[in-house]
């Protein structure tokens, strides 16, 4: 079974422009990822599939496979769909670029997800909350799960809601979403062909397309979350933490 992380990375970012390439630590940012990728005991292959001449340039400087992709693509799965569509690939991982930190044995746990389910297509990871707050922040997405671990919805509301507690009820009732994917090919080909769906558009989150259509994402719990780079602040914080480690 061969499995190939492919981590889409645009120039472009509207609240951290060129963030992919910012090299402040020494490294491009999407080296980081790529790096924390190849650790990954699992993969067989990395890829950067990006739409930018500079990106590619930067991949090269460090010996990184990437691929070029066109810049008309919607979104980071449809990217990733062109990277692949010829490669002889079981499982693809879609991560991030702006993943620096991520544990490589959460890019095994979500890749396995597949290998051990071969009649599923989709998978990701959830983790639990660590602060109280987050459960209200639409910018943090939950997820509801049924009890073998399938997704049955994703939001940005608090999920569920506690209706004694008006709203967020115990922390540890609600599972964290981690925006790292697995696919089957075959599957992934057929998802990037199917239209957006209401909920996907309604709540901004891709995801729901596959559970709309009647598909099943399957979950495992990990042991934390951890921090994407959206925004300068991130960036700075990611610098100040790589100088002490």
């Amino acid at each position: 079974m061969k499995i190939v992380v492919v981590i889409p990375a645009r120039y472009g970012s509207s609240r951290f422009a060129g963030k992919v390439l910012a090299k402040e630590t020494g490294k491009y940012l999407v080296q980081h990822t790529y790096e924390r990728a190849v650790c990954a005991k699992s993969v067989d292959q990395v890829l950067v599939a990006t739409d930018d001449k500079r990106v590619m340039d930067a991949c090269a400087e460090f010996d990184g496979g990437c691929v070029m992709t066109s810049i008309s693509h919607q979104s980071g799965t449809d990217r990733i769909a062109e990277a692949v569509v010829e490669l002889d690939v079981d499982i693809i991982v879609n991560l991030q670029a702006d993943e620096p930190e991520i544990d490589p044995n959460y890019i095994d746990r979500v890749a396995g997800l597949l290998a051990d389910n071969p009649d599923t297509g989709m998978a990701t990871l959830l983790a639990p909350f660590e602060k109280p707050d987050d459960v209200a922040n639409p910018n943090i997405v939950k997820c509801i799960t049924d009890k073998d671990g399938k997704a049955i919805y994703f939001s940005r509301s608090v999920l569920p809601y506690d209706r004694q507690a008006s709203g967020a009820g115990d922390i540890g009732d609600y599972k964290r979403h981690l925006g790292i994917y697995a696919y089957r090919k075959d599957f992934l080909m057929d998802y990037t062909e199917m239209e957006p769906s209401f909920l996907e558009q309604t709540e901004k989150l891709e995801q729901l397309r596959a559970i709309e259509n009647g598909h099943t994402i399957l979950t495992a719990m990990v042991e934390k979350a951890w921090d994407g780079i959206d925004t300068e602040e991130q960036y700075r914080a990611f610098v100040e933490r790589m100088a002490k480690s």
